[in-house]
This record gives structure tokens, sequence and C-alpha cells, in this order.
């Protein structure tokens, strides 16, 4: 069954390479991963443009494991050389946009739901969430599912990991701040220049660690992303404003981020535009750690964000494809990553859920 299930999730991705899914526009590819619960008698509910379901012998009073990845994609970028929305194969190659971000791990995990679903006596129930509006972090994606599917008590999020086990994830804050000065004329002297008062406040930005590290995610990375100011040559600016991308470790919830940068940071003001995106982790001594480091997966902390920042519960980032080919230019995934990814995935829940 592994087989032919997995040639049909390399057929499926290719329907979805070949659907336009941009964030929040995911309603046709939403219908092709309707198609396969269909075929496969499987009883599933589609909530707009997330489409999920539970295994057949669900059990109210067993723990709850979460699978899920998306089907909304990123523009392609103006470097593609093919045409993004082709489904390419080519020595071994799957090329097309969001093949490798995230449709191979989805198809991979949807194919292994569906090798699951008519089991009897599982350890744990299983819902799948083939979710949308990952890459906008939009308000209906895997976050607005949290209050209609059964309670999660873990989660496998399918991101590409070279099916390497990602134990923790950075979260993120975006900041906005101004530093203010004295708006004036640029042929008068002026000693509260904003732009100059900037000087100060962006070395501040520089050199200021964050006192605890993380044994899977390292340090706090806190980095001005963008300085704007002034309208004409002659004038000086009341204001400058500065965007600042903070990427979180476990040792901090976002809140006392917040808190730190408001009391400390020598700007005028600094406001956050969000604090959901917390950083999120799994115990090392879960089973799902524990199983898979004893099939030969390596553990690490992942520095990029995924749809794990609005889950609040342990959760474990793994999935087939590199996750440096992401948002790249002829994105592609290997046929044979798919392949071993839906046999790993497998593997792995035989070990923890059978």
């Amino acid at each position: 069954m592994i087989e032919q299930l997995t040639q049909e999730a390399i057929t499926l991705l290719k329907q979805l390479i070949e659907t336009q899914s941009f964030s929040s526009e995911e309603d046709i590819t939403a219908s092709h991963i309707e198609a396969w619960f269909k075929r496969y008698a499987i009883d599933y509910k589609r909530t707009k443009n997330n489409v999920w379901a539970v295994n057949k012998y669900f059990d109210n009073s067993k723990p709850t494991l979460l699978l899920n990845s998306h089907h909304d994609t990123v523009k392609p970028n103006s470097a593609y050389t093919n045409d993004p929305f082709k489904a390419i194969v080519d020595e071994g190659k799957l090329y097309g946009l969001g093949s490798n971000d995230a449709g191979g791990c989805l198809v991979a995990l949807i194919a292994t739901f569906t090798y699951f679903y008519n089991y009897k006596n599982l350890k744990y129930n299983l819902v799948i969430v083939a979710s949308a509006e990952e890459e906008s972090s939009g308000p209906n994606g895997l976050n607005s599912m949290l209050s209609i599917i059964p309670k999660v008590d873990v989660a496998i999020v399918g991101e590409p990991t070279l099916m390497n086990l990602a134990v923790a994830e950075k979260g993120l804050v975006v900041f906005d701040a101004v530093i203010e000065g004295t708006p004036s004329h640029a042929a008068h002297p002026n000693d509260n220049n904003a732009i100059y008062n900037s000087i100060e406040a962006l070395k501040w930005f520089q050199d200021f660690k964050f006192e605890r590290g993380s044994e899977a995610l390292g340090d706090v990375k806190l980095t001005v992303t963008q300085i704007n100011a002034g309208s004409q040559h002659n004038v000086v600016p009341g204001h400058v404003d500065l965007v600042i991308d903070v990427r979180v470790n476990d040792a901090y919830s976002n809140a006392e981020i917040a808190q730190i940068l408001q009391a400390q940071a020598p700007v005028t003001k600094i406001t956050p535009r969000s604090l959901r995106l917390n950083s999120s982790s799994i115990p090392m001594n879960h089973d799902l750690v524990k199983a898979g480091v004893d099939m030969g997966r390596t553990t690490y902390g992942s520095p990029t964000l995924s749809d794990q920042a609005v889950l609040f519960c342990p959760s474990l980032k793994l999935g087939p494809g590199d996750s440096t080919r992401s948002h790249s230019a002829n994105e592609f995934i290997f046929i044979k990553e798919i392949e071993e990814g839906i046999k790993i995935y497998v593997e792995l829940l035989n070990r923890v859920i059978v």
C-alpha cells in the first residue's frame, strides 16, 4: 500500500504545483486535496481553505497527534527560468512552485494519514490539517483551526528538514520603533537631529545581547532591517522610523522580549506588531523524538518560522526536502525525498502510535 500511496502522492503534488495557490487564494488546491480524501473514502471536513480529517476510530479518551502542512505558496520570484506552475521532472527532481515548501511534506503526510486511517486501537488519535495562509501568517490558516479540530496534544509540522528532527523553532517578533528629534530647515543650527540621534540607537541595537541562551536554538537574534526618514534635502526630519526583526529562542516568551526592549531600548517608542508567533519545542525524551533518533535521524534547532508558532503543545518539525530551496528560483524536490519521507513518517508512527 505504501508504494501505491507514494505514487499517488507524487501525482497529487504535480496537481498542486500546476494550480496557483498564493496565500488566501488556495480554493482550487483545497479541492484537489478534498478529491484525495473522497477517493480513499475518508470522512473529511473543509473549513474555508483548510481541509482536515480524523482517523476512523477516533477515541476521545486517547491523546491526539496532529499532522499538519500547508498548501499555499509565496509568489514566484523574478529569477525563475522554468514555468513555476509547470510540474517538470528532470534527473530525479520535481520542479515547480511549492514543490519543496511545502508540497512534498504535505502530500507525504496525507499519504501517511491515509495509511493509518483505518487502523484500530492506535495509542494516539490522528488529525490531519492541510492548512492555508501559512506563508502570510494569515487569519484563516492553522491558527483558525485550533478551536475547530479536536484538542491537540502533540504535533508533527511538515516543513522541509531533510527528514531530520527540528526539535525547536525560533519565534518571531517584529517591532516598529521611533527615534524623535526636532524638525527644522537644513540651513539652521539643530542639535537634536533625529537622523544623528539614530546613530546611538542603531549602535545600541547592534551591540545588545539577551542574556539567556538555548541549547537547541542558541541566542536570541535581533536585527534592524528597515530605516526610513526625511522627505526632502533641505528639511531635517522630526523622526526616524525603524523596523526590528527579533528571532526568539525558547528561553523567552515574546511578551518578555517586548518588555525588555520597551524598558531598555534608547528610542522614543517601540511597539510589537504581534506577540503570537512564539518559539516552539518538544522534549528530547518525547516518544516521537526518541523513535526518530533510534531510526538514525539527527536533531537540531530551526531558525525559520512555520505553523509551529501558533501551536500551544509540543511540536516537531519534520519533512522531506531542504529548507535552503524554499522560496528560491526553480524550486524543486527530489522524487526520492518524497519516497523516503513517506517511509520514514510511516516507520516513525509505527514505533509510537501502533
